[in-house]
């Protein structure tokens, strides 16, 4: 705090006040001096709160415009629509192997074949069938 003055320096303006103010005022001096430090150290400490509030307020702003952008991209959804896509395509893919087959073909059980349980996918593979089926 005191990196200005040397303690010698400090010395000698407590003497000059001692002179100038007189023993019977310092005190009352020094008590108005502290009170405008604290004042000052109050108002500095104000300051650079609402400099830092203000600093804060500018990275929510910042924040709050790259979700609207990523609100407005949404790439979740331009996936689940490619997937989508993807989806009908293959769909429509087996529809069309499929439609050489006889509906009674395609969905008539094959037997001795176990059935998959509710929520279960049957894993069949539709080339080694059409092998075994051709004679």
């Amino acid at each position: 705090m005191f990196d200005i003055f040397s303690w010698q320096h400090i010395v000698i303006l407590l003497v000059v006040a001692l002179v100038v103010v007189g023993p019977k005022d310092l005190p009352r001096m020094l008590h108005m001096a502290g009170k405008w430090a604290g004042k000052a150290r109050a108002m500095a400490n104000e300051f650079r709160k609402s400099f830092d509030e203000m600093a804060r307020q500018t990275e929510l702003d910042e924040l709050r415009k790259e979700i609207e952008e990523l609100k407005k991209q949404n790439p979740v959804s331009d996936i689940a629509e490619q997937m989508n896509e993807v989806s009908n395509s293959l769909n429509a893919s087996v529809d069309i192997e499929g439609a050489g087959q006889g509906a009674a073909e395609a969905s008539a059980p094959v037997e001795g074949a176990i059935e998959p349980r509710s929520g279960e996918f049957e894993v069949t593979d539709k080339a080694a069938e059409a092998e075994k089926t051709t004679p």
